[in-house]
């Protein structure tokens, strides 16, 4: 059975939402960047095998990005210079 379009978008949005609890910057953007790439390349697959495969490896990267983010958290590093600048602006 193929995922449903609205089943693939709330997994977009639940993986974006996690990369963005990233709190050093650069693997935050890194990680928004991917998914949304990702996302894009495969935006036009229509073979529901496909599809099937490319959503259980999208709700698999969201697990990790999890562990990664509380493993981030645990173990944070203070703010970039950039991120201090973004604040004050």
């Amino acid at each position: 059975m193929a995922a449903s379009r609205g089943k693939v978008i709330s997994l977009y949005k639940s993986i974006l939402k996690e990369c963005n609890k990233f709190n050093t910057y650069n693997y935050r953007t890194y990680a928004v960047r991917r998914t949304r790439d990702a996302f894009r390349e495969h935006k036009n697959e229509t073979d529901p095998s496909v599809i099937s495969k490319l959503v259980t490896k999208a709700e698999s990267n969201l697990e990790m990005v999890k562990r990664q983010v509380l493993i981030g958290q645990m173990y944070g590093e203070g703010n970039l210079v950039i991120e201090n600048m973004a604040k004050t602006v």
